[in-house]
């Protein structure tokens, strides 16, 4: 019952939040375009402070350990490049390819990944999600551009412009100053503290409730043959393999739990406007992320209980 509770109190405010954007929505009481630009204000404005603000208070002995961190950004890589050998010879469509690679290995850490892990362990396991995010972010957003434009059809990439796009991530520059103000000592005064952990809080209930908003189940009938294996491996079949490597690598408790986060939380909702303007099949990127926020409230639920009830958290 302990195990189920604990799984239940993560999982419902997502819920909330996502039905709420979602019933405001069908009710006409916000429209799209308001959708559009509040979004882009919490990814511009609220998320550099959440990341920001969870490694500002973070202290000494919270740092994640060296071996998680590498695990983490190599078990990254190895997917991917593993993804790009094997996707091709299934699936014929060149723009089909590089969004089935991104919606596999690429989810909504930032989003999901850091409440949850706050709703599992405390605010204590925060910043060390925090600083997960700037070897998480940085691998998504730069790797993330090369696999889109290796299948564009046009075979080149922009090795500059991808450079310049990872320099100003409002996440990962809001993580490189909280690392700066957290190495050197650097306090703020209480009353711009104040402010800035009330942005960071607002973060995650607003960027949801966004998400809410913008679903759209349509046309999802015709790519249920790429859907159902895909979301089916990212869902469940990869962070099952990624648990079992990591816990013979000696990743135990919060470790093991941020690995789901980055590997068994919802496609990241980037995915989809890349894909638009990069060549890619942006109706079934959009299908990735719409489907698997549905059904990651489920299986999310799933893996909180399973490994609670294991010992493995």
């Amino acid at each position: 019952m302990e195990s189920f509770l604990v799984a239940v109190n993560a999982v419902i405010p997502f819920f909330c939040y996502l039905a709420l954007g979602y019933t405001m929505k069908i009710r006409g009481i916000v429209k799209e375009e308001f959708l559009q630009k509040l979004n882009q204000m919490v990814f511009r404005v609220f998320y550099p402070f959440m990341t920001f603000y969870n490694i500002y208070k973070a202290d000494a002995e919270s740092l994640p350990r060296p071996l998680l961190l590498i695990f983490t950004g190599a078990s990254i890589l190895i997917v991917e490049a593993i993804l790009i050998v094997i996707i091709p010879k299934i699936v014929k469509e060149n723009p089909r390819r590089g969004v089935i690679i991104q919606a596999i290995f690429r989810s909504n850490f930032v989003l999901f990944g850091l409440p949850l892990t706050i709703a599992v362990f405390g605010d204590s396991a925060a910043s060390i999600a925090a600083m997960m995010v700037t070897v998480v972010v940085s691998i998504y957003n730069t790797t993330s551009v090369f696999i889109l434009e290796m299948f564009n059809g046009e075979g080149k990439s922009d090795i500059r412009k991808t450079l310049k796009a990872v320099a100003t991530n409002p996440l990962l520059q809001g993580a490189i100053v909280g690392l700066i103000f957290f190495f050197l000592g650097i306090k703020l005064p209480g009353s711009l503290v104040t402010p800035i952990a009330a942005f960071s809080n607002m973060t995650s209930p607003l960027a949801i409730y966004v998400l809410g908003g913008t679903l759209q189940f349509k046309a999802i009938r015709k790519n249920l043959k790429y859907l159902v294996p895909t979301l089916t491996c990212k869902l469940f079949i990869l962070p099952a393999i990624i648990i079992a490597i990591a816990y013979a690598f000696g990743l135990r408790g919060l470790e093991l739990f941020l690995l789901i986060a980055v590997y068994a939380t919802p496609v990241a909702a980037a995915s989809y406007p890349m894909a638009q303007n990069m060549g890619g099949d942006g109706e079934l990127a959009g299908q990735f992320v719409v489907i698997s926020t549905a059904v990651s409230m489920f299986t999310l639920f799933l893996w909180i209980f399973f490994m609670k009830s294991v010992g493995l958290i």
